[in-house]
C-alpha cells in the first residue's frame, strides 16, 4: 500500500510541475531591459533572438573519417617557446 501511495503523489507532483510551464512570449522583467544591441547592430536583440545560440556557440562537426594514416605537414608557426 506504502509503495502505491508514493506512486501517486510522484505521479501527481510530476503532473503539476509539467503544467506550470509558460507558453507566452518572453519579456523582460518589469522594471527591467533586454541588453544594449551588440557593437554594430542596429537594433537592441528581442528575447527570442537571444535564446538562438551564434554558431560559434554550436559549431559544425566534421565528421570526416581517416581513411589512412598520413604524415603531417610542418606548421611554419609553431615554432618552440623563447628562452
Amino acid at each position: 500500500m506504502n509503495k502505491v501511495c508514493s506512486f501517486f503523489i510522484l505521479a501527481g507532483a510530476s503532473l503539476v510541475l509539467a503544467a506550470c510551464g509558460n507558453r507566452g512570449a518572453l519579456q523582460p522583467a518589469k522594471g527591467e531591459a533586454l541588453p544594449p544591441p551588440v557593437y554594430g547592430e542596429m537594433k537592441t536583440p528581442s528575447g527570442e533572438d537571444l535564446l538562438v545560440p551564434s554558431t560559434q556557440a554550436m559549431p559544425e562537426r566534421s565528421d570526416e573519417l581517416l581513411r589512412r594514416s598520413e604524415k603531417r605537414q610542418d606548421d611554419e608557426f609553431d615554432l618552440p617557446p623563447p628562452g
